[in-house]
């Protein structure tokens, strides 16, 4: 890689500008020597049940042999994963993978309507489902390809007599699992009953391992093609960028994003097994009283959230009663990372969070910023080893590093391209070079500022209003909580700027928001429209849904 790239002279030391693409040959070699090292020590832990290195592998297998002995599944098939984060998320994903098949996560919180058109377009012939969600599964089933069921009850892995308890909790207490019908479905815990090693394998990096559905940049749904090779170069691009700050096999991740989302899905699922960690395996953050007093009841050493959820985990009471002084590692991604989120988190922990920046398409990492005390707050860091990116006008015309433009990267990590869509992914490469979607600017230390998405960049009276700036100034009134900025209509101005708002301070006015706004941006860029909502929308990781803001 040229020594010209301006983002190589910002690396630490002790980060290489490349890596060995070829360090790790699959993502079963990836668990296979975790299993070795850290064989008796323990791997996954949800609800006070942990599992060891040692069982995370027989469980996979028994899976894996399974699917390959009793099903009429054959190799390269799609196996969908409907689960929350708990310790049967990672036995199926690897199980899914020892038997030569591909993993499809899909959003448990799918409607019917949504999950039929995401196993349709993949052509899922096998599902793993939590049987709170198994009644939108009986209503499309009949109109889906799916030929396997399997249903999981959150208690299946807690042990016999705190997974008999909690199942009947959770089913005759809360009354969160709808009657259903499935007569050909089977319970996932007779999968794993077996102690037979799966039919041998032939991994290769240029294996399909993950198809992750996503609207990407082009907005129509797809499948993400993500191979080992690609999860397997993210893994080696991370053990290059952290050198030796973490040590292996004792460390404590918490795992509070869903692993069905890609940022989870290699940062918590894939890094921690690597790393020879216990994955602490959080299954509703929402309820934050009780995510909290599991942070109490452990030292940590690497969190990974998004903006929204560190802010809320700031703005609870309980939040300073947490120890962290085992943190060696606060990564943000999935969306911009606020300034004032930032600094607030750092003033009250002592340390700081390291803003990441990916898409489904990268694996998800793309760039960091360092670990070793020079990154810089607003920006999402350098490209990782082995990244190259380059910066397109709207025309697909290169721009000089230091002007705004569309980020375009390179790497190994980046996709293939999108599951049976040729059309779809000539849309989003020039050449070599991945298109975002995303508008960025990059210094001449080579640390990159994002704008904001291409798509929502709001134009008043011919003037460019990127939602990120606003929000970012809003967000820094004492009086707000949350901040979500998109355009509407204006018959005057083409576009005008409409903040939607949740108060921290209940006596916070349109008013105040106005003239705070009025000293920060010029007039054109303060909002014309201010409303306030007691939530705001968001996705399956927390991020702020623009287009749903009404």
């Amino acid at each position: 890689m040229e020594l010209e790239y301006p983002w190589l002279k910002s690396y630490p030391k002790f980060v290489s500008q490349t890596i060995d693409e070829s360090k790790y040959s699959s993502l079963i070699d990836i668990l296979e020597r975790a299993v070795i090292k850290y064989s008796t020590l323990p791997a996954i832990e949800n609800m006070g049940k942990s599992i060891s290195y040692k069982e995370l592998n027989d469980y996979s297998d028994a899976f894996a042999w399974w699917l390959q002995n009793k099903t009429n599944l054959k190799q390269g098939d799609r196996v969908a994963i409907q689960l929350p984060n708990i310790i049967q998320f990672p036995v199926a994903v690897f199980g899914i993978l020892k038997a030569g098949m591909i993993v499809v996560n899909v959003n448990p919180l799918y409607t019917p309507d949504e999950m039929k058109h995401q196993f349709k377009d993949l052509d899922v012939k096998a599902l793993l489902i939590l049987e709170n969600f198994a009644l939108n599964l009986q209503k499309i089933l009949d109109e889906t390809p799916i030929e396997t069921v399997i249903i999981a009850s959150i208690g299946d892995m807690l042990g016999t007599i705190k997974g008999a308890i909690t199942n009947f909790v959770i089913r005759k207490i809360k009354k969160m699992v709808p009657s259903y019908s499935l007569p050909k479905s089977i319970p996932f815990y007779k999968t794993i009953q077996n102690h037979n090693k799966p039919g041998g394998m032939n991994y290769k990096l240029s294996d399909v391992a993950f198809l992750q559905y996503t609207g990407g940049t082009t907005g129509v749904p797809k499948g993400v093609t993500l191979t080992h090779g690609n999860i397997c170069a993210n893994m080696a691009q991370v053990d290059a960028w952290v050198g030796s700050l973490f040590t292996l096999g004792k460390e404590v991740v918490i795992t509070a994003l869903p692993m069905y989302h890609i940022f989870s899905l290699t940062a918590n699922c894939i890094l921690s097994i690597h790393l020879g960690a216990k994955n602490k395996l959080i299954t509703n953050p929402r309820d934050m009283k009780a995510f909290l007093k599991e942070l109490k009841n452990e030292k940590f050493s690497f969190i990974t959230g998004v903006n929204t959820l560190y802010n809320l985990m700031m703005n609870h009471p309980d939040f300073k009663t947490v120890d962290f002084s085992g943190l060696k590692l606060a990564l943000a991604g999935g969306m911009a990372l606020q300034d004032v989120v930032a600094k607030r988190w750092e003033e009250i922990t002592g340390k700081p969070i390291i803003e990441a920046y990916g898409l489904s398409e990268t694996s998800p990492g793309a760039s960091v910023n360092p670990i070793d005390g020079t990154h810089r707050i607003g920006t999402i860091g350098l490209p990782l080893s082995s990244t190259v990116f380059k910066f397109f006008d709207d025309n697909g015309h290169e721009v000089p590093f230091g002007e705004p433009g569309e980020i375009a990267i390179k790497g190994p990590q980046v996709m293939p391209g999108y599951w049976q869509r040729p059309d779809e992914t000539a849309k989003v490469f020039n050449g070599e070079y991945f298109l975002t979607g995303d508008i960025g600017v990059m210094d001449k230390d080579g640390f990159t500022r994002i704008i904001d998405r291409k798509k929502e960049m709001v134009v008043v009276s011919g003037f460019n209003v990127f939602p990120n700036e606003i929000e970012k100034i809003i967000a820094e009134h004492p009086g707000v909580l949350e901040v979500g900025v998109r355009g509407v209509p204006d018959a005057k101005t083409t576009e005008a700027v409409s903040a939607f708002i949740v108060k921290k301070d209940p006596n916070l006015t349109e008013e105040d928001i106005r003239e705070f706004c009025k000293e920060k941006l010029t007039p054109y860029k303060v909002p014309k429209h201010i409303q306030f909502r007691d939530e705001l929308p968001k996705s399956n990781v927390g991020k702020i849904l623009r287009r749903l803001l009404v």
